[in-house]
């Protein structure tokens, strides 16, 4: 996995810099460049910007409105900062050591900064928390899915703990509530192959050909209507589990893009009805101490709890109480 460059520039309140590259096309000057790639800030802004030398080259030198544009031009900046609303439910510590963090992502925010979410992802959160700049996520989550997400401490580590997911060994168990069909035979094997959507970029769907996604699913729990199912993806394509409940006819509830989108990317969340899909738990030989790693999640499923839908839009679920995690021993 190719590292990525160094930004000249430091973090600023838990948000690190930006960097953009310049393709294979013509454009006179960096500011035209600026100006026609990333137009959420207008001409005069962004010239604003390269003028009080907030944007650096990958020396860590400032860049001129005028500089000549060239292919492979490495650009750092600071990107602007939406308005964005308040997180509803705050993430929940799990564990910290020297190299690893551990944390509880509650539904509907990013692991990473994306879109309108920039302050309310969960590194910056977890950046500004802990005071940790060099963080970094060794796996995601779907924005809409809660649970446990890893980081790294050391940065000369993250691809020794990347490599475990890359190498699928790291035992991965989430929990979902979706219809009980009592006729269903489980446990169940399910294995796809999966691609993005070309109309929707922000889905994916099944399609013939070599499978490149695998997911054992038992039934835990009949819950009337529905029932609480374990899911232990081998793989981790997009959406996956997802999109392999959706293919047994068990849609997981609170779903907005299967079986059929009921709001686009970027739209207004449904807080009352979230996702029910957990990630419960992950266990991994560490490759840096040697340990046995085991994390499990301290969030329930509301829908698992017979609270569905929410009565309000301001807790997806009963938030643990906030205890200082602990330390490795």
């Amino acid at each position: 996995m190719a590292r990525a460059p160094t930004p000249p520039l430091p973090a600023r309140d838990g948000v690190s810099p930006s960097c953009v590259a310049v393709p294979a096309a013509h454009w006179p000057t960096v500011l035209d460049f600026l100006a026609e790639r990333l137009p959420a800030l207008t001409v005069d802004e962004w010239q604003a910007r390269l003028l009080a030398g907030e944007v650096l080259d990958a020396h860590g030198q400032p860049v001129t409105p005028g500089l000549p544009c060239h292919a492979g031009q490495r650009l750092f900046y600071y990107r602007g900062w939406p308005d964005e609303p308040p997180a509803p439910v705050a993430e929940h510590l799990v564990f910290q050591d020297d190299w690893l963090v551990v944390a509880d992502k509650p539904h509907f925010m990013p692991v990473t900064p994306s879109g309108r979410f920039v302050r309310r992802s969960l590194l910056v959160r977890l950046k500004q928390q802990l005071g940790i700049d060099t963080l970094s996520p060794i796996h995601r989550i779907d924005r809409d899915t809660a649970g446990l997400v890893v980081f790294t401490v050391q940065p000369h580590t993250r691809d020794a703990y990347q490599a475990l997911f890359r190498r699928r060994r790291v035992d991965k168990l989430y929990e979902a509530v979706a219809a009980h069909r009592p006729a269903l035979s489980f446990p169940h094997t399910h294995r796809s192959r999966l691609e993005p959507d070309p109309q929707r970029f922000f889905i994916s769907r099944e399609v013939p050909g070599e499978p490149n996604s695998e997911t054992t699913i038992e039934r835990a729990a009949p819950l009337g209507a529905h029932a609480l199912y374990r899911l232990r993806p081998l793989t981790g394509q997009r959406h996956q589990l997802r999109l392999h409940m959706h293919a047994l006819g068990l849609p997981i509830l609170g779903d907005a893009f299967y079986p059929m989108v009921r709001h686009a990317a970027g739209q207004a969340d449904d807080s009352a009805r979230p996702l029910q899909l957990l990630a419960r738990a992950l266990a991994f030989d560490d490759p840096v101490t040697g340990q046995p790693r085991r994390f499990e999640s301290s969030l329930h499923l509301a829908a698992a709890q017979g609270r569905w839908p929410l009565p309000e839009a301001v807790a997806d679920y009963t938030a643990p109480e906030r205890t200082a995690p602990p330390q490795a021993a």
